[in-house]
């Protein structure tokens, strides 16, 4: 992977956000975004996903966390790849705790298939973080739940859709949150009227009560 865009806090360090972008996108798409919504003890991370051949864009290559084969819920899905991807997020965490930032204090977001991966690192991850923001999206490899779950019940986690969107299906963001309800304690699920494959300022705001909330200055 390139060099992720990072934004540093402002004031004393004490909490990471790292938030992944959706197919064909870079860190920078979001960048400015997750700046507006943190506060200024937070640091932001936006990683870019490595270029690489996508089956569903015929072969073409574009920046992907993994490979996605079809936007059929029933179809194939590139296991090796998503579990790949996990682990260098995985790696991205453990840097930030290396750096003195406990896992409880770094939270993961991400939109679309970035918010896929978002879910799929922080429920296979074996400690408890801050919390999982999950815009316009589902979570891969659902069928190996919950046998692969690592992390405890008690994760926050903010799902977000439009019941509009044409690409990632509003009922998929619906599955999975009813998945997650059989997972978690209390995971969070809101739906905005009208949104297609896309965020608001709604949605952002809701973000940032989120993330001020569960990445408080110490």
């Amino acid at each position: 992977m390139s060099a992720p865009v990072v934004i540093s806090a402002t004031a004393k360090h004490s909490a990471t956000l790292i938030f992944l972008h959706g197919l064909g996108d870079t860190g920078q798409g979001w960048a400015s975004a997750m700046a507006a919504i943190r506060q200024p003890h937070v640091k932001v991370v936006c990683p870019t996903a490595p270029t690489m051949p996508v089956t569903l864009n015929a072969g073409f290559r574009m920046p992907s966390w993994f490979d996605l084969i079809t936007l059929d819920a029933s179809g194939s899905e590139d296991e090796e790849g998503i579990r790949q991807a996990a682990s260098n997020i995985h790696a991205m965490i453990e840097n930030e705790v290396k750096g003195g930032i406990p896992a409880d204090r770094i939270l993961l977001g991400g939109f679309s298939q970035g918010g896929g991966l978002a879910l799929y690192s922080a429920l296979t991850y074996p400690s408890k973080l801050a919390g999982v923001i999950a815009l316009s999206c589902w979570l891969p490899l659902r069928k190996t739940f919950p046998a692969e779950q690592r992390c405890p019940p008690e994760i926050p986690v903010l799902q977000c859709h439009g019941d509009c969107d044409p690409v990632v299906p509003y009922k998929w963001g619906q599955m999975t949150a009813s998945l997650l309800k059989t997972l978690l304690k209390s995971p969070e699920f809101k739906t905005y009227k009208g949104l297609m494959h896309t965020s608001s300022d709604e949605e952002l705001q809701d973000m940032k009560v989120f993330v001020s909330k569960h990445l408080p200055n110490m």
